[in-house]
């Protein structure tokens, strides 16, 4: 298999370049200042076992790629940006015939739960994978992942639910790659479960690192219980913290290094980068949509969302909100 990464931000890089150092044979998928930076210098990945740098093939779209129907595309682009890159590659042609769309298996290596079913409407065979992997991207052409001994952790499966030998295949090979790939029926499961973790993201990306401040990790537990609430009056299960803990305890730990940046969330890296989106429609706001349609109010999830899109449309500096003024917007909506 040749593994397509479709985004080659702190996922993307992390994955592809530890497949990379397995042997397995990786195409990177990156834009701008990325794409120009491991074009010219290769991508460097660093880790607790010392940095690498590694010359990569890269590419800035997908004409500019002949795919084999021995490919897999791995999506890891933030999910407001899904849907641009799944029109984008569903329908590129394969050698021998037909279409990516139809053909080659495609991975969701994001967070939230909505690039799934953007995924199926144009490629019929859809996995989920749930991503615990602690790296960061704030510099071109760079990477840092502080995972030990393992990298990551990936739940995967097909989606809706199920699994299939191309999952089984795909996760040997990603265990070659020190990344633990369990193969589990019900992987969307898994992804409501970080959902519930990642509402998190925005109060870090608007206030600062979560560790300490007892007004934001107020906030967290408030956006969780109507996280959990929402999920109960859907219907919807989720992995709790327990089942997490067992399946993850002892085989990663998250080891900083010196150099490594702050270990931040995706959300308040985006900021950092000054992109000018954020994925918390994706997840406060997926439980705002879930909530409305079930009538449970969000009040807390929804000014959650609000603000850090603010912060992100107007290119603020992350964790320049007090947690005690977040707080008081909150309380002023509920």
């Amino acid at each position: 298999m040749r593994y397509i990464m479709v985004g080659a931000g702190a996922v993307g890089g992390a994955i592809g370049g530890r497949l990379a150092e397995a042997g397995l044979e990786v195409v990177l998928v990156a834009r701008g200042a990325q794409y120009e930076a491991v074009r010219t210098g290769g991508l460097r990945l660093v880790t607790p076992d010392g940095p690498r740098t590694h010359p990569l093939p890269v590419v800035d779209r997908p004409e500019a790629l002949d795919l084999t129907p021995h490919d897999v595309l791995v999506l890891a682009v933030k999910t407001q940006d899904s849907v641009a890159a799944l029109d984008a590659w569903s329908s590129r042609p394969v050698a021998g015939g037909g279409t990516a769309g139809e053909l080659l298996p495609l991975i969701c290596a994001q967070n939230g739960v909505e690039s799934e079913r953007l995924a199926l409407r144009r490629f019929r065979r859809v996995y989920g994978m749930c991503v615990w992997l602690p790296a960061t991207f704030v510099r071109p052409g760079e990477v840092f992942a502080t995972g030990a001994p393992l990298t990551g952790i990936l739940h995967l499966g097909r989606y809706p639910a199920g699994t299939d030998a191309t999952a089984g295949r795909i996760a040997a090979d990603l265990e070659k790659a020190k990344l633990l790939a369990p193969v589990v029926p019900d992987v969307m499961r898994w992804k409501y479960g970080k959902l519930l973790s990642n509402l998190a993201n925005s109060i870090e990306a608007v206030t600062g690192p979560l560790a300490g401040n007892h007004a934001a990790l107020d906030l967290f537990e408030r956006a969780l219980a109507e996280g959990r609430a929402v999920l109960a009056a859907a219907g919807i299960d989720a992995v709790g913290r327990e089942e997490q803990e067992q399946a993850r305890g002892g085989r990663m730990r998250i080891e900083p290094f010196d150099g490594s940046p702050h270990g931040a969330s995706s959300s308040w890296q985006s900021l950092s980068r000054g992109t000018g989106t954020i994925e918390a429609d994706y997840l406060n706001g997926e439980i705002v949509l879930l909530g409305r349609e079930h009538g449970v109010p969000t009040p807390v999830n929804d000014v959650l969302r609000r603000t850090a899109n603010a912060f992100a449309r107007e290119r603020r500096e992350p964790g320049s909100m007090p947690a005690a003024a977040l707080t008081a917007l909150v309380d002023a909506a509920s």
